[in-house]
Formats: structure tokens, sequence, C-alpha cells
């Protein structure tokens, strides 16, 4: 197994209704706003941001992400992302019967020097870390929900 190789999945249990979640996931630029680990999203052009996140390990990490798919009927926003991190990611909204079921999966190779170098060692902290930031990302957006 190539220890830079990750894949993740969360799954955000929400009391919101899907159309409103969707809305707010599919505006990547705002992510910040209500995600703190999102340090920044710079729109390049409707299809394409540069983010940068950073969670609780003293590292950014800054990719290129560009839309692959977006399908509100299916519930589905899918980008392709460069840079320390290449691979995909994907956003997928469901109803369920008290809300909506956000589920995130993620498959990426790291490329960020510092973090190969650390990959065998790091690699439960940097699990560690990703599940910190999700759960923040889940307290955060269901705030957020709460004002919109």
């Amino acid at each position: 197994m190539d220890p830079n190789h990750y894949r993740f999945r969360s799954l955000w249990p929400l009391p919101a209704p899907p159309a409103a979640v969707y809305a707010v996931l599919e505006r990547a630029e705002e992510y910040p706003r209500w995600w703190r680990q999102v340090r920044e999203v710079i729109r390049l052009d409707d299809t394409t941001d540069i983010v940068r996140v950073r969670s609780l390990l003293p590292y950014d990490i800054t990719f290129i992400a560009r839309e692959a798919r977006r399908d509100p009927a299916a519930g589905v926003l899918e980008a392709a992302l460069s840079g320390d991190l290449e691979g995909w990611a994907r956003w997928t909204v469901t109803a369920t019967a008290s809300g909506t079921l956000v589920r995130y999966d993620q498959e990426v190779e790291v490329t960020k020097p510092l973090l190969r170098r650390w990959a065998v060692p790091g690699r439960p902290v940097f699990r560690v870390n990703h599940r910190l930031m999700m759960r923040a990302g889940r307290r955060g957006l269901l705030a957020h929900l709460r004002t919109v």
C-alpha cells in the first residue's frame, strides 16, 4: 500500500432539507464563513477554485478544485483535485426521514513534500487530523444552516 494514498469517507446527518444543504455545499467560495479549517477559497472561474485548508497540525494544504460533476437532481458535487493533493472529492446529499445525510468521499495522493517525508510515521496522525477537520465542518455547516 502506498503510504501517500488516502481514502476518506465522512457521514453527516443533518436536520435540514436536502436542497438547502446542497445549495450551501455548491458554493465552495463561502466555505471559510462556516468551516474554520477551510482558510481560503479563491474563485478562478465558474468551475475552478484554489483552496487552502489547515486543521489541527501546523501545515497548510493548497490545491486546485475543478468541478467534475454537478448534479442537483442526484445530489452530487464532485471535484478533481490537483496540487498538494491529487485525486478527487465528492459530496452526495440524500434525503432521510429526519432531514439529510451528507456523504463525503475523497481519494487522494499526497504530493506535498513535507507530508510525503512523514508519510509512514505520520499517517495515523494525518488521518486523525482529517477526521477532526471533518467533524468541525459538520458542526460549522449545522450552525450555518440555522442562519439561512
